[in-house]
């Protein structure tokens, strides 16, 4: 791997991601709301931010996301949903990856395997769902999960080694769970970034289209 970008290059995973992958002398380009003033809810931002993105890239890495917006936690009944709150969990976890995917194949070489990953979320998985609640961010993660997948079937039209995934990181200590990992064991996120990037490592083009968690292993949608 020679060049690599990574968006929301600022946060827990994607800044270890980052990290990881400038000891390895890769090329690495990050873009954040933090550092750079990337707004993945602003149209106008991520036009101009990637339309001036020269690539391509052998992985562009989409590490945004939120779970707790404008104070509002997750619902724990039907009863506390509201459209407001959907919006805006589907603006930051599915509809700005989206945009960012609209640049897919610029970003993309034609001519050799690359991978694009954006992370999801075990929870946005319909079938592994046993315990209801967190609508908002559940929908919003199925929805970057199709998203993604109709991703993968245009690329590989024109990119046939590329490989589009979402990715299940696991519980990792960062702020976006500290409130919310109880039983659940948590890892930092330089030990999450080298799970996931051997992952990005490993997959094929027969894969591209597909949610895996840390470990490689398939998620059931």
């Amino acid at each position: 791997m020679e060049r690599a970008l990574i968006i929301g290059a600022s946060g827990g995973i994607g800044g270890a991601v980052a990290a990881q992958l400038s000891r390895e002398g890769v090329a690495v380009e990050g873009l954040s709301r933090r550092e750079h003033g990337f707004d993945l809810c602003a149209p106008e931002t991520v036009e101009a931010q990637l339309t001036r993105r020269d690539g391509p890239y052998d992985l562009v890495f989409i590490a945004t996301g939120a779970l707790e917006l404008d104070g509002r936690l997750p619902e724990k009944a039907l009863r506390q949903v509201t459209a407001e709150g959907l919006a805006r969990q589907f603006a930051v976890n599915a509809i700005g990856p989206a945009l960012i995917l609209r640049h897919a194949a610029r970003l993309l070489p034609r001519d050799r395997r690359s991978v694009l990953a954006a992370l999801s979320a075990r929870v946005g998985s319909i079938a592994d769902n046993r315990a209801g609640g967190w609508y908002g961010y559940r929908a919003a993660k199925a929805a970057l999960n199709q998203i993604v997948h109709g991703a993968a079937i245009e690329l590989a039209r024109t990119h046939p080694e590329a490989i589009c995934v979402a990715l299940h990181p696991g519980t990792v200590a960062t702020g976006l769970t500290a409130a919310y990992r109880g039983r659940y064991p948590a890892v930092p996120p330089d030990q999450a970034a080298a799970r996931l990037l051997k992952v990005c490592a490993g997959l094929t083009p027969e894969q591209s289209g597909g949610f895996y968690d840390y470990s490689g292993t398939a998620v059931p949608w």
